[in-house]
């Protein structure tokens, strides 16, 4: 995700990609532009305005219409004031909406993501693509195109004013202005590198601070503290020389303006005195070109800053982009909508590989029959995990074919398909919210009273109500107010509350009390009643009642039967029982 940036200091096709998101807000923009060109116009009016006050009011004193001139000035300066707030609010609110939008997208398509992108991708790097970096875009809009050409048109109204007032005084003070021109394209190309070394380091941080975080206990419990310090501080070393190069470039740039500015100045003040007194040109002219002087370099050194603003937007953006255009999401097939599945699910010459030809599943042949509960026992990395992940389509297979009631599962809309699925994992996740709502997950339509009701079912609704505020309690980050037994339990009632067709469940291996188990088996044989079930079996009990069991090794099925039918062939199930159930072979 760190990939490296284009090394253009600004690309077109880039540019115009990210303009295609003003397109909803078309009129505001066109409303927008129209502000900065009738700004950039009206700043160079004052001075000319001084220069005939002075020659035609103040050498020549008349008050009353020096008076009259002043009060159109002021006009002036309010209607400017106007009209630069009118611009600045209305830049930002396109910024704000377009980034609205683009975040929109960019979190529909991680949504979308296969879950191997996800797993191989640091998630503190998805959060700046998401967070930080699409807030940078907005300043394209708030601090960037716009002001950029609002200064370009003021400098092109100035020079046209400077060089109608006195060409000659225009070309004497406008001298060291070629060399700003060098100074800023150097300036620029500098500064594009280093932001993008900017954001890499922010991600980096981002990445290490998240995940550093979410695993402070195996830091902790290993005593690792000193070592993921040092790691930290080198990490933040180079986020710190990235800012720092930023500044150093400014710190060069800045007083190179601001020294030929005074240059420019002393230019003209020196020939500008001697055409004063040569009568060659006027005091008002002389006081109008000091002015038009700051004005040309003002919006100079600004559109360097300007720039620097564009630079970190569309550095953001290409990331941005690069992720919106990865091709990472599982095609959608099928057309098939379903309500409810009878549950027969079939494999049939399933293979399955996360990278070319490694094949994680190999083979893999077995039926189900509808409501029947089927348990996949077998050592760490067997592939037992990988099968439920095939069914939900989280991966797709390479291989051979799995379909549900006869029907391919490709065939189906892939929405429906997960819907009608219900998964329980061993990890449970919880979201920083209510019990009600890790339940429900924002479905309007099941209730409190459905949410009791199967708490009841599942034998989890005492242990609620003993919390504070029962099923509005905080569960807090990932569950972690609850133990891992009582975080099995809520997703026990969230599976019942939405009644899948078929329910895969990767029971937890972690040691609970005596009384959370007898209400985790008692969860799952209300679950799986009346119901296919496929069950990733870590419990004698679980193993005992499933109607078929199935043992994997190395990816492929080297048994299947009932539990006794297994014993009986004194096979790898018998001495997987033995060592994992540690079981009573009656």
């Amino acid at each position: 995700m760190a990939s490296s940036i284009s090394g253009k200091a600004f690309d077109l096709s880039l540019f115009k990609r990210v303009m295609r998101y003003v397109g909803p807000y078309r009129t505001v923009f066109i409303l927008t532009s129209v502000l900065t060109i009738v700004l950039a116009v009206l700043s160079p009016i004052r001075p000319l305005l001084i220069q005939y006050a002075v020659d035609n009011f103040i050498v020549i004193p008349d008050p009353s219409n020096l008076f009259r001139i002043t009060i159109l000035m002021i006009i002036l300066l309010i209607l400017e004031a106007i009209f630069q707030f009118l611009q600045a609010y209305l830049a930002n609110w396109i910024g704000q909406s377009v980034i609205r939008d683009i975040r929109v997208q960019v979190f529909q398509k991680i949504t979308g993501f296969r879950l191997r992108f996800i797993d191989q991708t640091p998630l503190g790097t998805l959060v700046t693509r998401v967070i930080s970096d699409i807030e940078t875009i907005a300043d394209i809009f708030s601090q960037g195109v716009l002001i950029i050409i609002g200064d370009i048109l003021k400098l092109i109204v100035v020079i046209i004013f400077m060089f109608v007032t006195d060409w000659k005084l225009a070309l004497f003070s406008m001298a060291p202005v070629p060399v700003l021109l060098v100074a800023t394209n150097i300036f620029k190309n500098y500064i594009k590198r280093a932001f993008q070394d900017v954001r890499t380091a922010v991600a980096e941080l981002n990445t290490f601070v998240q995940e550093h975080l979410t695993g402070m206990i195996i830091v902790k419990a290993f005593a690792k503290e000193r070592r993921e310090y040092k790691r930290f501080t080198d990490i933040n070393k180079r986020h710190r020389d990235a800012h720092i190069r930023t500044v150093w470039a400014n710190s060069i740039f800045f007083p190179v303006v601001e020294i030929l500015s005074a240059v420019s100045i002393a230019l003209l003040v020196w020939w500008g005195a001697g055409e004063v007194l040569k009568e060659h040109t006027t005091v008002g002219s002389l006081m109008a070109f000091i002015l038009y002087i700051y004005m040309l370099y003002r919006p100079i050194r600004q559109l360097a800053d300007r720039f620097n603003i564009l630079q970190m937007g569309m550095v953001s953006s290409e990331r941005v982009f690069k992720l919106i255009d990865k091709d990472e999401n599982i095609k959608q097939y099928g057309a098939t909508r379903i309500s409810r599945l009878k549950g027969e699910i079939n494999f049939k010459d399933v293979w399955f590989a996360y990278s070319n030809e490694d094949w994680i599943l190999k083979n893999i042949n077995f039926n189900v029959e509808a409501g029947s509960t089927i348990a996949f026992v077998g050592s760490t990395g067997a592939g037992k995990t990988t099968i439920i992940n095939l069914i939900g389509r989280f991966y797709e297979f390479q291989k051979g074919q799995i379909s549900i009631d006869n029907a391919d599962i490709r065939s189906y809309q892939r929405t429906d398909l997960r819907t009608a699925i219900g998964i329980v994992l061993q990890d449970v996740f919880l979201f920083s919210d209510t019990i009600f709502n890790n339940i429900t997950l924002g479905d309007a339509s099941i209730t409190l009273e459905t949410v009791r009701n199967a708490a009841k079912k599942v034998g989890a609704d005492k242990f609620i109500n003993r919390l504070p505020g029962g099923y509005d309690f905080n569960v807090g980050e990932r569950g972690g107010m609850l133990s891992s037994g009582q975080r099995q339990l809520i997703a026990f009632i969230r599976a019942y509350v939405y009644n899948p067709s078929v329910l895969i469940l990767d029971e937890a291996t972690s040691s609970i009390d005596s009384e959370t188990e007898r209400l985790i088996q008692q969860a799952i044989d209300v679950l799986t009643e009346n119901r296919t079930a496929l069950i990733i079996a870590h419990r004698l009990a679980t193993v005992k009642k499933a109607d078929k069991i199935i043992v994997l090794d190395k990816g492929e099925i080297i048994e299947e039967g009932s539990h006794s039918e297994l014993i009986k062939l004194e096979g790898a199930y018998q001495k997987l029982f033995e060592l994992q159930f540690d079981g009573d072979l009656s």
